[in-house]
């Protein structure tokens, strides 16, 4: 391997990384892996393009984003010695309605993105802080930001009003939609799975600790369960998702709760964790006897259906349910419950293909199939990412050594 592309998607206390081979058509990957615990007890840990597990690391004293990204550099530098960076591909969360495309970087586009942190100001911040650290630590590099939102700005203007006065829709009050690299990867995957269903109406489920679903008609979105922020639709792992404004005048009024007491709230203690008590982990809920811990399961599942339905409906019918993240790529119990739920919208499980992980789990005869696609949102990045390469990008220099 000679150039190779790094995909970063930088959280506020992890750090997840991608290296792929820039020359291979299918864009291999050289390693995968994450540093967590960021900044106070910072663990490593990797695999290679085969999927195999390399040694774990606990760095040392305290490990800032940008101590951990020169850590990243060095070490991939290290793993892999032919290799050259020549490009990095950022995860950025929102485009607000200014970017519906990916977009090379220069000092333009970052002060746009920063002016984008308001909208999602859990993520942007961190999102944005990445880009310039890696322009600070390797500025032949260049980079290009792929959004979140963009895949989204297919939808009609109906699907992104909120019935506000105007004037603040003017002002970017909008509907939005995320998790929208996920999509864009699962709609292609769905391609070669089921052109038929791919060429008509589904309905992704992107389920995992952040959740929503989204409606494909030929593979553009028209609706999707999040919103504004990432907070509305699906209750996720601790994230509430919808609720009735009037909770919020009444938390603020009643319970005393300022903005950033109600932003912990929504975003830290509920969803999962909040219903069940117990935790936002489908994994630990699955496995718990506690009552409430099923109650959150059985709210969840509940919630799924009801979306799905909202959303068949937008789509006037419906042809495929795909399921993809965490939960829906693992979770064959959760699968279940909600195609069998889904019944009446003409979806018939295959239980044992379903245990088996797919990728079809409905059976031959269903009205409407069902899958199971493992996204790759990293890989989705470096597709655009090396699409957007200028010609001189692609020399012989080792742009990756400045990480030092």
């Amino acid at each position: 391997m000679r150039d190779a592309l790094l995909v970063l998607n930088a959280g506020s206390s992890s750090l997840k990384f991608s290296l792929f081979d820039a020359g291979s058509p299918e864009l291999e990957v050289a390693v995968r892996g994450q540093l967590e615990g960021l900044p106070e007890r910072c663990s490593f840990v990797a695999r290679d393009g085969r999927g195999q597990a390399l040694e774990p690391r606990t760095l040392d004293g305290p490990t800032d984003h940008e101590a951990g990204l020169r850590f990243l550099l060095r070490w991939a530098r290290e793993q892999h010695p032919e290799a050259q960076v020549v490009a990095a591909g950022h995860r950025v969360v929102h485009g607000g309605t200014t970017f519906t495309e990916p977009v090379l970087v220069d000092d333009a586009i970052i002060d746009a993105l920063e002016a984008l942190e308001p909208l999602a100001p859990l993520h942007q911040p961190h999102n944005v802080a990445a880009i310039r650290l890696l322009r600070a630590l390797a500025p032949d590099v260049q980079q290009v930001a792929c959004f979140d939102t963009a895949f989204h700005r297919s939808q009609p203007k109906l699907a992104r009003l909120f019935a506000l006065p105007y004037r603040y829709f003017d002002a970017g009050v909008e509907r939005y939609g995320f998790h929208g690299l996920s999509y864009e990867y699962v709609s292609g995957a769905l391609r070669a799975l089921d052109p038929a269903a791919a060429a008509g109406r589904a309905v992704v489920a992107h389920l995992g600790n952040g959740a929503s679903l989204c409606a494909l008609d030929a593979g553009r979105s028209v609706a999707t369960t999040m919103g504004f922020s990432a907070l509305d639709g699906l209750p996720m792992g601790t994230r509430s998702g919808a609720l009735d404004p009037g909770v919020l005048l009444y938390l603020t009024a009643c319970e005393g709760l300022d903005a950033g007491q109600l932003e912990d709230l929504l975003y830290h203690r509920s969803g999962l964790l909040g219903v069940s008590g117990v935790s936002g982990d489908v994994r630990e809920l699955l496995a718990s006897d506690d009552p409430r811990a099923a109650e959150a399961l059985d709210l969840f599942v509940y919630r799924i259906g009801r979306e799905l339905g909202s959303l068949a409906a937008a789509l006037g019918g419906l042809d495929a349910v795909v399921f993809t993240g965490g939960i829906g790529e693992n979770a064959a119990a959760i699968r279940a419950r909600v195609c069998r739920g889904a019944g009446w919208l003409g979806v018939a499980l295959d239980d044992a293909a379903n245990a088996a992980g797919g990728p079809r789990i409905s059976t031959p005869a269903s009205a409407v199939s069902a899958w199971v696609v493992r996204t790759d949102e990293e890989r989705m990045i470096a597709a655009h990412t090396r699409r957007l390469l200028a010609p001189e990008s692609t020399g012989g220099r080792d742009r990756a050594t400045s990480g030092d």
